[in-house]
């Protein structure tokens, strides 16, 4: 793999500063002192784990929540990278104190490494994720969600590919952006949209190259794929490239695996999903869909940062989309933004045309108009930031 090229990032303004998790109360703070010790102990509790393993989440317990960033083992075959990612910068400081996009990474990174997910040997490549993204797939609200496609399929191409981006947009909350579009009930969807140039993006599916770069897996990646389907099949794109993680990150993101288990559950599925199905698995067979897991997928750093040969991929693309808080963070940078900050100048680096569809799960936004900021500060304090209730559509051409 390439070495980052040095950052392209766009000087931060003032009163823009990357965000950390030592603020008591924080959104940061919480995920860092709460949310993790939690999912050790979910994890902890999803397998037979042998001593070995039991010790090393116990031990990863303890450190995040009293102790400071240690290095990878010595036999790590990523610990040069992660030292050149920030490492040798942060190795040593209290968790709290360093920049949250890289202390959440690498805390992902440390849990893999405690339950021996990289090394040879029983548990070697067995995601600790899995029980919890198999349960997605089969719940009764997955079966609605999918049975929703039967009346998508008799509108409009265009009212379907309308339903099927809120589809991609929402994630979990498909079912909602499916029957939003079918009861044309406009006004409901846009009073939860922040930022919504849904209309510009569309313009931009014009039959060439359409990389999606993937956020969750199971019932999150399905409106994905799904989009995805209707864009090869009305020829609004010739080829699709899907991103994906390497390997399992940030409990949920999607990998290569996860791409499989969603395609298998499509063409499970009767009638219009199956059908669905079915098309993406020969779209990948001949090349139509392909999926890419780069290593920098799994950085702690944004894409400003991203090493050549990825530029180069992105570059090619007519469009890119980038799925989920996560990627957000990344495209942006993982500052406390005026939320009035142009989405265009903080993603003027990226090598050509870029789109973001986020529910917002985090402190960080931009691009919003003034008077939506004022009104949503005004109803719900900084609550609507974090609390996935609103989301947004924001394009760079």
């Amino acid at each position: 793999m390439s070495e980052p090229v040095a950052s392209a990032e766009p000087p931060a303004p003032a009163g823009a500063p990357v965000i950390l998790g030592d603020v008591p109360g924080s959104f940061p703070r919480s995920v860092l002192a709460e949310r993790h010790p939690a999912l050790i102990r979910k994890v902890r509790d999803a397998f037979p784990y042998g001593p070995e393993q039991r010790r090393a989440l116990d031990a990863l317990l303890k450190n995040s929540a009293e102790g400071v960033i240690e290095p990878l083992g010595e036999r790590a075959r990523d610990r040069e990278q992660w030292e050149a990612w920030g490492g040798r910068e942060y190795f040593g400081r209290p968790w709290f104190d360093v920049p949250f996009l890289w202390s959440e990474s690498y805390f992902y990174r440390q849990l893999l490494d405690a339950v021996g997910y990289f090394d040879p040997g029983p548990w070697q490549g067995i995601d600790p994720f899995r029980p919890f993204k198999l349960a997605e797939l089969d719940t009764p609200e997955a079966d609605e969600e999918l049975t929703a496609l039967d009346e998508l399929a008799g509108r409009p191409m265009a009212e379907q590919e309308e339903a099927l981006l809120l589809g991609s947009l929402w994630g979990n909350r498909a079912d909602l952006g499916f029957r939003l579009a079918a009861a044309a009930d406009e006004t409901a969807a846009d009073s939860q949209l922040v930022a919504n140039e849904g209309e510009m993006l569309r313009s931009l599916f014009t039959g060439g190259t359409l990389c999606v770069v993937a956020d969750n897996s199971g019932r999150e990646l399905v409106p994905d794929l799904l989009l995805i389907d209707h864009l090869l099949r009305g020829r609004r794109v010739e080829r699709a490239v899907l991103h994906v993680k390497p390997y399992p990150y940030y409990v949920s993101d999607a990998t290569t695996a996860d791409v499989i288990d969603a395609l298998r559950r499509l063409t499970a599925a009767p009638g219009a999903a199956g059908a669905s199905g079915h098309r993406l698995w020969s779209a990948m067979t001949d090349g139509r869909l392909t999926v890419r897991a780069h290593p920098f997928s799994c950085a702690p750093l944004p894409y400003a940062d991203m090493p050549d040969d990825l530029r180069r991929d992105f570059a090619e693309a007519d469009v890119t989309l980038m799925k989920g808080d996560l990627n957000y963070r990344r495209l942006v940078g993982d500052r406390r933004y005026p939320a009035t900050t142009p989405f265009a100048g903080t993603t003027a680096y990226f090598p050509g045309p870029v789109a973001a569809l986020r529910t917002l799960k985090s402190d960080v936004v931009v691009g919003l108009d003034p008077r939506t900021e004022t009104a949503l500060v005004a109803a719900e304090d900084q609550r609507w930031r974090t609390g996935g209730t609103h989301a947004l559509i924001q394009v760079r051409r």
